[in-house]
């Protein structure tokens, strides 16, 4: 037997945005266990439904995170017109599924620079956020926002995008996907990255299923699961197919994430072709009364939201299960045997989101 030792890894940590505490029980360099703590940027944001009526919340869900603050809105404003059955204009839930899509390129072009970074890959990672930077000036040009986009609303949406704007966004997305092809592409080649992912931090499809792994972390374990396929906003007429891999290791993760990146291209493309000329709100009056649950997907893969009101303009619970949460015990399970060298690339591979995690 070798010698153990528990080494302490984070909060902070250079590869880490944000901070996560992992005890890991090591024997030489070999991972016996890791021990995950969390809670180092508990907001509260919950607590908030006794002092924030169920419209100001709508704001207060858009700052559960600065990746996904999107979809945090859009999923907060689905549980309340669920509970006041409120019919949300078309044309609101096509671009809802737009601004969600453009979510999801720039949180995966965001992990694949932090990713690069972690591997010292430093001209991909600027290239990565390069490429983020124009998908964050399309938010800009739409919603007049970078992180906090502020246009969700109970019963739809507050500001349209023009059929011409809609347009160039296309024409933007059609020339990025080249560069995103190509810089893509280099990344899984290459053999330093190779050499360091593949058959790294494997979880196979039952232990992603025992351990409650969501999103491209249990998708890459051959796990055909997506929250969009559900129907929700425009995800109904929008023809996609689930990305999955059946290799169940680091390099998979990564293969699913880029693949993701093209596929959400295609489907902004399909709404923007498809986008009905209708309102894009519904007046809603009256206080919300009764209970709603609803599960979107989101970039780190299913967020579920819990809301109950009583019929007063306070709500009674507001509760939110996020990605990363549900992602920490299989991080767990892909830490155990690996060399501790290899944690920080592994801990990236989940793409972490610890701002949403705490709240």
């Amino acid at each position: 037997m070798g010698n153990r030792s528990i080494v302490p890894y984070g909060p902070q940590h250079p590869v880490l945005p944000e901070p996560i505490h992992l005890d890991l029980v090591l024997e030489d360099e070999k991972v016996l266990a890791a021990i995950p703590s969390i809670g180092f940027i508990h907001r509260g944001l919950e607590s908030l439904t006794g002092k924030k009526d169920f419209n100001e919340m709508v704001y207060v869900a858009e700052r559960i995170c600065g990746i996904c603050s999107f979809m945090h809105g859009m999923s907060y404003c689905m549980a309340l017109e669920d509970i006041m059955n409120v019919e949300v204009p078309r044309r609101a839930d096509y671009l809802r599924t737009i601004w969600a899509e453009m979510s999801r390129l720039h949180s995966h072009l965001l992990w694949l620079g932090l990713l690069a970074d972690g591997f010292g890959f430093e001209s991909l990672f600027m290239h990565s956020w390069r490429l983020r930077e124009k998908i964050l000036d399309m938010f800009e040009a739409s919603t007049g926002g970078r992180v906090i986009f502020s246009v969700n609303t109970i019963g739809g949406v507050l500001k349209d995008m023009p059929n011409d704007m809609l347009k160039d966004f296309v024409r933007q997305l059609d020339d990025m996907e080249k560069e995103i092809r190509e810089t893509t592409s280099i990344f899984l080649d290459d053999y330093t990255v190779k050499s360091r992912l593949v058959d790294v931090g494997i979880i196979t499809g039952e232990d992603a299923i025992r351990r409650g792994a969501v999103g491209p972390m249990m998708r890459a374990s051959g796990i055909n699961v997506d929250m969009r396929k559900n129907g929700y906003a425009a995800y109904n007429d929008i023809d996609f197919e689930v990305i999955t891999s059946n290799k169940c290791d680091s390099y998979a993760r990564c293969e699913v994430r880029i693949g993701e990146l093209f596929q959400s291209i295609d489907i902004i493309r399909q709404c923007v072709a498809k986008i009905p000329d209708t309102e894009i709100n519904t007046k809603v009056t009256g206080m919300p009364n009764g209970e709603s649950f609803i599960r979107v997907e989101q970039p780190r893969g299913e967020a579920f939201y819990h809301v109950r009101a009583n019929g007063t303009k306070f709500l009674d619970r507001f509760r939110v299960r996020t990605p990363t949460f549900a992602n920490i015990p299989a991080l767990t399970q892909t830490l155990q045997g690996c060399q501790y060298g290899d944690v920080p690339l592994l801990v990236l591979t989940i793409d972490p989101c610890i701002s949403c995690t705490e709240r």
